[in-house]
């Protein structure tokens, strides 16, 4: 390009302006771009007042570049993108790109509006102002590309409870890097990401490493993720499938009031909850026979006219693919006369003793052992009273019969001598202190 030496910017724009008008139209913009390159030679002017502003946009959105000057002199403003082209001449647009629009032209501002931005646009763009000296700024534009991608794996579809299973979510082809936050249900898990960077766009693949429990069937994992390109909530999920072993209760659905005396009956029902559904329930007595009065039928057990001999642990068996499990009750036959209500109930026992019980089934549990306990007790001290009576009675019975046995004939002081008398006054007489008292130790008997 050509350039000659212009006495002033201003002489410059004025000299472009009438060639301008005197040129062909073909050739106008070239003499304007000529006349102003030689005039941006000249080092004269005062300081810098052409200011521009960066701009970020998300990718398809329109990006808006404003070149502004702070003291207007009528100088030219031009806009050019990062290849150098022009874009915008004062209101000329020489590029042959029609997504750039002019919003606005005045001898203070060029602003120009570009539409479905790409990835491609992304660069510096230069405000030019033509003065004594020329002026240039630049503005970058930065494009956002939020991910094209969101998905979610899981190892595997249907778990067991106890199992760990990994889970993945990738986030594609995003800029800048996508953050991936887990969920599971609404408590926040965390996982480990890893970044792939391929022509300037970002993958970003984050595992999670979950232990599920019987609690999490059915609960969803979420992924989802952070990217200054998305705006709300942008996220995928998957629901867990969790297979559990039994949950086995016990209920009792007869008597009502829950009291079990003789010659009453008692029903129990087993309830069984698990995943899949357990297919065999099945009622044993523990450590003894199933009483022959005893009608089973499915998840019931019936005991009709029960007594003392009733009396035990019955349970209650449950299984399924997963495991197995059961429930105990514990039966204590009471007396026709009975008002209290038996503190003896299910008791839920797990087939590995490493493994918690439920609480209720605690308390449960130790209300039957008091129970059977403060019976235990009543008898024992019934018991023992019971002996100290009978052996009380037995120890007078055998002293009666003692004494009885003993009553033989006995002398006093005043009957000595009275063996060999021959009847009972001469014994009084001979006795231990002559005839003189004679009359005084005569004993009558009626």
């Amino acid at each position: 390009m050509a350039s000659a030496v212009l006495p002033s910017g201003s002489q410059c724009a004025a000299a472009a302006a009438v060639a301008a008008a005197a040129a062909p139209p073909g050739l106008r913009l070239r003499l304007l771009l000529l006349l102003l390159s030689a005039a941006a030679l000249i080092p004269t002017g005062d300081g810098q007042n052409l200011f521009t502003k960066d701009v970020t946009v998300i990718e398809g959105e329109v990006a808006t570049i404003s070149c502004q000057v702070n003291k207007s002199d009528d100088s030219v403003i031009q806009l050019l993108n990062p290849n150098r082209q022009t874009i915008y001449f004062r209101d000329f647009r020489p590029l042959k790109d029609s997504r750039f629009q002019l919003l606005n032209f005045s001898s203070s501002e060029l602003k120009v509006s570009l539409t479905n931005v790409s990835i491609s646009d992304e660069g510096r763009y230069f405000c030019q102002l033509y003065t004594d000296p020329p002026q240039e700024s630049y503005t970058t534009i930065t494009v956002l590309v939020p991910p094209r991608n969101l998905m979610i794996d899981i190892q595997k579809d249907t778990a067991v409870e106890g199992e760990e299973i990994e889970v993945n979510c990738t986030a594609m082809a995003s800029k800048p890097a996508t953050t991936i936050r887990w969920f599971k249900g609404n408590k926040e898990l965390k996982g480990k990401s890893e970044v792939e960077e391929w022509s300037d766009m970002y993958t970003v693949t984050s595992q999670l490493m979950l232990k599920v429990h019987k609690e999490d069937d059915g609960v969803p994992v979420i992924c989802q993720v952070e990217h200054p390109a998305v705006t709300g909530n942008l996220q995928t999920q998957r629901y867990l499938e969790v297979q559990y072993k039994p949950q086995v209760h016990i209920q009792m659905t007869y008597p009502l009031q829950g009291l079990t005396r003789e010659g009453d009956a008692l029903e129990l029902t087993c309830e069984a909850i698990g995943k899949p559904q357990p297919v065999m329930v099945n009622w044993v007595r523990v450590d003894d026979e199933m009483p022959q009065h005893a009608v089973l039928s499915g998840p019931n057990l019936f005991i009709n006219n029960l007594n003392k001999t009733d009396n035990g642990t019955y349970r209650c068996e449950a299984s399924n693919i997963v495991g197995k499990a059961h429930s105990d009750y514990m039966l204590y036959v009471y007396d026709t006369t009975a008002t209290t209500e038996p503190a003896v109930h299910g008791l839920t026992q797990l087939p590995n003793s490493a493994e918690e019980l439920d609480s209720e089934d605690l308390s449960d549990s130790r209300a039957g052992e008091e129970g059977s306990i403060r019976a235990v007790d009543h008898a024992v001290i019934g018991g023992v009273v019971a002996v100290v009576v009978f052996a009380m009675l037995c120890l007078l019975i055998i002293l009666g019969r003692y004494f009885a046995r003993h009553k033989g004939t006995y002398f006093t002081h005043e009957a000595k001598g009275a063996d060999d008398a021959a009847d009972a006054d001469t014994a009084i007489i001979n006795a231990e202190g002559g005839q003189n008292n004679s009359e005084e130790k005569k004993e009558y008997f009626i």
